[in-house]
């Protein structure tokens, strides 16, 4: 395979985002100024959707985008908020889910759950005082499901100020594929940190199927010492968030609107997923 850009998408992942994406069709009851096939030609969507993952993977600004070879950033950036309208990221993240299950199988016995906090210094929504940051007002949080194989089965975005517990309801029931069948839950066991510990968070993750490994830093420290062949099942989720962390945009929260930073975040949870898959094909370059 020949070598390319490591923002450079593949024709084998450009075939899965493809079939998701909106054709334009005119309204029957507005009155347009110019007839159908007239004005300057849309965008190539492949060129769209690789400008939207270039500024994922370098985190630069929207209207930073080079005009060589994507042209103008205010329309790339207006494709991208219709198509996060449209639901096109939020699908490709299921449907890079359903194709890990289906050749990997979705490692459901050890889940775990966590959330990571980032600046967010133009955020407007989902924001709160930084406890990190020595209590700065803007700053947001990540909560993340994964499976254990740290690919992402759930996620909300909250202020950071926002206590992990308060959304274990949320993440638990977000999870964006189906589950197995009742028999087949009864092993199924969820690690988390001690911010998940009171009795509220654990009734709440029994019952949602889930047998709960809440522990503190400290209290794994002294299992592994007496037992240094005991696997950390949880910090796979702390693996997940550094994956999302190399893809630059989400390191520090500068999109205003949840929208599209959730759109953002899935787009990356949809690559996590997809790069999962044993294959001798590249999904995305780099």
């Amino acid at each position: 395979m020949t070598k390319a850009k490591s923002c450079e998408v593949t024709d084998e992942f450009w075939q899965r985002v493809q079939a998701l994406i909106p054709q334009r069709q005119r309204l029957e009851n507005q009155n347009y100024t110019r007839k159908a096939g007239g004005g300057r030609k849309p965008k190539d969507p492949r060129l769209v959707f690789e400008a939207i993952v270039y500024v994922l993977r370098t985190g630069c600004q929207w209207k930073a985008l080079p005009v060589e070879p994507f042209g103008s950033a205010s329309a790339i950036h207006a494709r991208f908020l219709e198509w996060e309208k449209a639901g096109v990221f939020e699908n490709l993240w299921r449907l890079g889910l359903a194709e890990y299950d289906d050749m990997e199988g979705i490692a459901w016995r050890w889940q775990s759950i966590d959330g990571a906090m980032m600046k967010a210094p133009m955020a407007r929504h989902s924001v709160g005082l930084n406890p990190t940051d020595r209590g700065r007002k803007n700053g947001s949080k990540r909560h993340s499901l994964v499976d254990g194989r740290g690919v992402p089965l759930s996620l909300v975005v909250t202020g950071a100020n926002r206590h992990d517990a308060s959304q274990l309801g949320a993440v638990l029931g977000g999870v964006m594929v189906d589950k197995p069948n009742p028999p087949q839950r009864r092993n199924k066991h969820l690690c988390a940190d001690a911010g998940y510990t009171g009795a509220p968070a654990l009734k709440l993750i029994e019952e949602h199927g889930y047998i709960p490994h809440v522990k503190g830093r400290g209290q794994e420290a002294k299992e592994l010492k007496r037992d240094p062949k005991k696997k950390a099942r949880r910090w796979v989720v702390e693996v997940a968030h550094s994956w999302f962390n190399r893809f630059r945009k989400l390191l520090v929260r500068y999109e205003k609107l949840d929208r599209s930073f959730m759109a953002l975040n899935h787009l990356a949870a949809s690559i996590m997923a997809l790069r999962k898959i044993k294959s001798d094909v590249n999904i995305i370059y780099g």
